[in-house]
């Protein structure tokens, strides 16, 4: 079975995500909105991490695939400043949250066809908060868009 490597890439997906999320967090401060909600998200991420550990210990977890923490790596090894900082730090943010919802995607397929219960009630939850992140991401970048893209600085 092969799940394991996916359930490995799901934790490891919403660790780097947690702590993208707290880097843009600390990177953009001064924008408090972004500061506190980045922070909010993070700890779901961290919620999203708890709630896989009895699947991890059921089913197993490969570490054979490192691509969210290459994707953290190449994308969010620091913060840029300024708005088209902001916004190009959130995009890739988005990225790494659109591979961890296709993630949660794949793992509702499996516990249906394995019908586990608990983990379909698991990913339930999480695939929705997970869809509010990319929604204030989404959002978040549309207002950022036009000052970074237009405004000259």
């Amino acid at each position: 079975m092969k799940f394991p490597m996916y359930l490995g890439m799901l934790h490891r997906g919403e660790q780097t995500l947690a702590a993208a999320f707290r880097q843009v967090a600390d990177g953009h401060g001064s924008e408090p909105d972004v500061y506190w909600l980045c922070r909010s998200l993070a700890e779901q991420c961290d919620r999203h991490v708890d709630a896989l550990v009895p699947i991890l210990q059921r089913y197993g977890e490969v570490d054979a695939d490192d691509e969210p923490e290459r994707l953290h790596a190449e994308g969010l090894s620091g913060t840029r400043s300024g708005p088209l900082g902001l916004l190009r730090d959130l995009q890739d943010v988005h990225l790494l949250a659109t591979m961890v919802d296709v993630t949660w995607s794949m793992t509702r397929q499996v516990a249906s066809g394995l019908r586990d219960r608990e983990l379909l009630r698991i990913v339930g939850d999480c695939e929705k908060e997970t869809a509010v992140q990319l929604n204030w991401l989404t959002t978040r970048m549309s207002q950022a868009a036009p000052q970074a893209l237009i405004v000259a600085r």
